[in-house]
Formats: structure tokens, sequence, C-alpha cells
């Protein structure tokens, strides 16, 4: 059995080593193929969103609003905390906004905005504890020291907020995090500290955390209420918010676009979900019937797993290969994108196109 990745010859596509820009100002880029294909991404080549500059922050946490005890807590501070790490995909929303039809306004990415590491803090319950919000809260809200100006209006920090009954439930181990793989959180992806929503799409886990306030109101700023929605315009129902991430096969060997010599190879992946573990993927080639891929089991529950298929690349020509995930949830990857206006939340399979040739042997 030969892997795509040692076949894939100059016809290949996605194997550099280094960020896919997408955007220089601010900094928006696509993880690489080659930092897709292991089990944690490396910093370096971890896809990054960022809406505004990378801002200053002098490394300190305000906790205020309606809770017992307001905290301004340092850097330091919240390293003497219990720590947790959690390996952990994240995704951006906007993932493979390019292949849906009409092109959504929005950030061109690919489909590559995905990635997984392992992020080191102090647990958001542990620090809330602390803090004791008050039983009339609602509201967690989550504010970067990120700002600029919005679509050429008011400058405006990055907000987010999360339920309280969500944030703070075992089971979300939401995490302030202060580092990355091991290693100080570089500042593209939120120095010194960030929040971590595990299973949720990027947008929850606001860089550079400069405030959290406990609310007794739901929050509805732009981020909140107005970026970050499922909207069909004009459909009957309203814009809902944009949360966990959908179920989703990503396939990593071979890159689009290879040539490869006719012979056998395993056709390999990674497979995640918001509402997993991920319990079946399958595979087709060139439109035909679905086929059973091998699924290694979870490891980290909030982070993707792997996946191969033994394919017989005997014909000569083009063949287009897609994957598709399922997950405990029973939630299937569509045959094709739902459309909206924002291009949020594409899960259709993804379509890889290769090329096999005749063996030089």
């Amino acid at each position: 059995m030969t892997h795509a990745t040692d076949a894939a010859g100059p016809g290949g596509a996605g194997d550099q080593d280094e960020l896919v820009l997408v955007r220089a100002t601010p900094l928006n880029a696509e993880t690489p193929l080659a930092g897709l294909r292991a089990a944690l991404t490396p910093a370096p080549v971890h896809y990054v969103r960022n809406h505004f500059a990378v801002p200053d922050h002098d490394g300190t946490l305000h906790l205020g609003g309606a809770v017992a005890h307001p905290l301004t807590l340092t850097l330091d501070d919240l390293r003497r905390l219990p720590a947790a790490t959690l390996t952990v995909t994240l995704e951006c929303a906007g993932n493979g906004r390019t292949s849906m039809v009409p092109l959504p306004p929005g950030e061109p990415w690919s489909g590559q905005a995905v990635a997984t590491a392992a992020w080191t803090g102090v647990p958001l319950a542990e620090v809330m504890r602390r803090a004791g919000p008050r039983a009339d809260a609602v509201a967690l809200v989550f504010t970067g020291a990120d700002h600029g100006p919005h679509d050429g209006g008011a400058d405006i920090h990055y907000v987010r907020s999360l339920p309280v009954v969500e944030a703070l439930r075992p089971e979300a181990r939401v995490l302030l995090a202060y580092e990355m793989n091991g290693a100080a959180l570089p500042p593209d992806h939120g120095a010194p500290l960030r929040l971590v929503v595990p299973r949720w799409y990027g947008m929850a886990s606001v860089k550079w955390l400069a405030r959290i306030e406990a609310r007794t109101e739901p929050y509805e700023g732009q981020f909140q209420t107005r970026s970050y929605v499922y909207d069909d315009e004009g459909g009957s129902e309203p814009p809902a918010p944009v949360t966990l991430q959908r179920v989703k096969a990503l396939i990593t060997d071979p890159a689009p676009g290879s040539d490869l010599a006719a012979g056998h190879y395993l056709i390999r992946g990674k497979a995640w979900s918001g509402t997993g573990p991920v319990t079946r993927v399958e595979v087709s080639v060139d439109a035909g019937e679905w086929q059973e891929a091998r699924l290694e089991a979870p490891g980290e529950p909030e982070a993707w797993q792997e996946w191969s298929f033994a394919w017989q690349a005997t014909e000569i020509g083009r063949h287009a290969l897609r994957a598709r995930a399922t997950d405990a949830a029973g939630h299937v990857q569509p045959a094709a994108a739902a459309w909206n206006r924002k291009g949020y939340g594409n899960n259709a399979p993804q379509l890889a196109l290769v090329e096999v040739r005749r063996s030089s042997q």
C-alpha cells in the first residue's frame, strides 16, 4: 500500500510548510495541508482569523458586572491557579465559503481554515467561581483588546458572549489559555491570553482577552447578533446564531491536484463535529457509491479524528474524491451546502480532483 503523499509529484498542491495567505492586513491565513496531517498543528501554520490589528495588551484580565467579587488578575495570577490542557480543533465559521453558490461576501476561505492545537490555561469555571456570578446573571461577555472601525463605521472592540449555563457547565470545558502547544501564545493567536471554547466555531474563542463581564440580560453586540448569524436573506426564518461546528470530513491525502502513478493508495484525512464524536466516515470516488472508511477511535473529545480508505487507483485519468462524516448525534454532511448570506457553516463534502497516470515502470 502506498501513501498518497509519497507519490504526489510536481502536480500536487497544498504541501507548503507556511501559512496560506488570505489577507495581509489584518492577517487572515489558512493552514497548509502539511499542517493538517499530524494530530497537532504546529503553531506557525495554525490558521489565523483576525478582525483587527494585533493589539497591545498589558496581561491584565478584569472581571466584573453581575458578580459578588470583581477581580483584576494578572497573567502571573492566572498561572498560579489550577491549570488544564485541552486538545481542541478550531474551525473558522466561514471555512469553505468559496465553494458556496452564489459566492457570499467575506474572507475567501477555501476550506483549510481549521487546525488542532493543545491549549493550556485556567478553566473559565475556576476563575468565575472566585468572582461569584450572581443568581440573576444570564450571560458572560468576553471583550478582546483588539479593536478598529467595522465596515467603515465606528471603532469597536471584538466582543462575544456565552450563556452562563453553557459557559460554566463542566462538559463545556471552556479555557482561558496562555499557552499553545506547550509554548507561550504567539501574538496572532491571542497573546497573552485568549478564550478557547471547544466544539464551537472559532468566532467564540475571543483572542487578546481583556475583560469578562457577567450580565443580567443577553448581549446583542455586532459580533454576537449581526456578524455571525445564519441569514438566508428573505427566508421565512429569522437569522439564527452561529454556534457549534457542523460535522465535517477533510481529505489531507492525496492533495487536490496531485499527479499519481497508477497503484494502490490510502486516501486519508481528518473528521470532526461540534456534536461529535464522529462515528463514521465514507468515501466516494467519481460520484460512485459511498464506501466506509477506517475511522480511528476518538482521542481527545474536542479534537478531530483520523480516517483512511484503501483506493485502487488503476484507471488512468482524472478522478473526483469526496469524503463525508456522520457524528454520534446522527448528523451527516449534506450533499450541498446550506447557502446563507454570510457564507457560514459550509459542511458539504469536499471535492478533491487528482490525476492518475501510467506508471513508468
